[in-house]
C-alpha cells in the first residue's frame, strides 16, 4: 500500500532537515545556548556596584561612599566628564561651591544614572549623620514565577518558533523556486496544497522537541517551572509553530531570491523582537502603542507562554492570544495558497 502524498512530502521535509547539520544547531542547539547564556547574565545575585567617578580634590566624599554599593573612581574634571560622556560612569559627584554642599552631573534620561544619583546620595547622607525617620526592611523576591528568567524563557521559546518556522520554511522554498524544484513537483499528480501543508505538519512535528529542550534547560538550571497544563503548553506552541509557518509560507510565495527573501524575513521578524516583550515588557512603551503591539503575532504567543508557565492559566483564558494566532497564520496559509507561483 503506497503511502499518502502528504505523508511522502513531509517525511521529505524531515530528511532535508536531517541531511544539513548545520540546520539542526540552528533549530535546537542556538536557542539553548541563547537561553542558558542569558539565563547566567540575569542570574540572582548582588547588584554590581554603582560606578561613579568623584572630582578630585574631595577627600571627604570619597570617604563616605560605600565601597560595596559604590564603585568610585577619583578623576580629574576633565577626565570625569570625559567618561561620563563615554559611558565609562554613570555619575560624576564634585564638592559643591560652598561648604558641605555637592553637585551631581548625570542624564537625567539615563535610568543607569537616576540610580545611581540615589544610592551615591543615601550613601553620603548616611555617612554624615543623616537619620532615617522610617524603619525599612528589604525582603527579597525568589519565588518562581516572578524572577526575571522566569520572564524570559518564555520569550526566548516565541523567538525560537517564529526563528525556526520563517527560516526552516519560508528560504526554503524560495531555495527550491530557485533550484526549479517546485516546477518539477507541480507536474506530479500531488495536490498542491499537500506541499504546503507538509511544512506545517513537519514543522509541527519538530515545535515538540524544540519546546522540551527549552523548557527542560530552564528547569534544569535556573528552576523555571511550569505552573499550568503541559498539554496547554503544547497547544499554544503547535499554534504559534503554525502561525509563523503561515506568515513564513506567504512571504516565499512567488520570491525567487534568497537574498530577498533574507531582507523580508528580517523585515517581518525585526519589530516583533523588539516590540512584543522578549527581553523586557512592552508595558514600557507609550500606551496608545500597547493595542497595536499586542495585535502582533509574537505578542500573542509570549503573552500566552508567560501566562501558562508563570500564572498557571488554562487553555479558556487565552481567548485574545488564540485568536490572534490563528488569525495571522489562517489568513497567511489562505492567502499564500492562493498566491503561490510554481515557476
Amino acid at each position: 500500500m503506497r503511502a499518502h502524498p502528504l505523508w511522502q512530502l513531509t517525511v521529505a521535509r524531515w530528511k532535508e532537515l536531517y541531511r544539513e547539520p548545520g540546520i539542526l544547531f540552528w533549530v535546537f542547539g542556538f536557542p539553548v545556548l541563547l537561553a542558558v547564556g542569558l539565563g547566567i547574565a540575569f542570574q540572582e545575585g548582588p547588584p554590581e556596584p554603582q560606578r561613579v567617578a568623584v572630582v578630585a580634590g574631595a577627600d571627604w566624599l570619597v570617604q563616605s561612599l560605600d565601597p560595596e554599593t559604590v564603585d568610585a573612581r577619583v578623576l580629574a574634571a576633565d577626565a570625569a566628564a570625559e567618561a561620563l560622556a563615554r559611558g565609562q560612569v554613570d555619575l560624576v559627584v564634585e564638592e559643591g561651591g560652598r561648604p558641605w554642599t555637592v553637585t551631581y552631573r548625570y542624564d537625567p534620561s539615563r535610568p543607569e544614572s537616576q540610580l545611581a544619583r540615589a544610592v551615591v546620595d543615601a550613601s553620603i547622607q548616611d555617612a554624615n549623620g543623616r537619620e532615617d525617620a522610617l524603619i525599612a526592611t528589604d525582603e527579597a523576591l525568589t519565588e518562581r514565577g516572578s524572577r526575571y528568567v522566569d520572564f524570559l524563557l518564555p520569550g526566548l521559546i516565541g523567538l525560537n518558533l517564529m526563528g525556526s518556522s520563517m527560516w526552516g520554511i519560508g528560504y526554503s522554498v524560495v531555495l527550491s523556486r530557485k533550484r526549479r524544484l517546485l516546477k518539477r513537483l507541480a507536474a506530479t499528480p500531488m495536490r498542491r496544497s499537500h506541499y504546503l501543508l507538509s511544512y506545517l505538519i513537519s514543522r509541527t512535528g519538530l515545535l515538540v522537541l524544540e519546546v522540551a529542550a527549552l523548557v527542560g534547560v530552564g528547569w534544569w538550571l535556573f528552576d523555571v517551572a511550569v505552573h499550568g497544563s503541559l498539554l496547554a503548553l503544547a497547544l499554544v506552541a503547535t499554534l504559534g509553530g503554525a502561525c509563523f509557518s503561515g506568515l513564513a509560507l506567504l512571504i516565499a510565495a512567488r520570491l525567487d531570491n534568497t537574498e530577498i527573501a533574507n531582507g523580508w524575513m528580517n523585515f517581518v521578524q525585526l519589530p516583533m523582537w523588539i516590540l512584543s516583550g522578549c527581553f523586557f515588557s512592552y508595558e514600557r512603551f507609550p500606551e496608545w502603542l500597547h493595542w497595536p503591539i499586542q495585535s502582533l503575532p509574537l505578542t500573542a504567543v509570549n503573552d500566552a507562554l508567560r501566562a501558562i508557565m508563570n500564572q498557571g492559566a488554562g487553555v479558556f483564558e487565552l481567548g485574545p492570544e488564540l485568536a490572534v494566532m490563528g488569525l495571522w497564520g489562517g489568513i497567511s496559509f489562505a492567502i499564500a495558497l492562493r498566491r503561490f507561483r510554481w515557476q
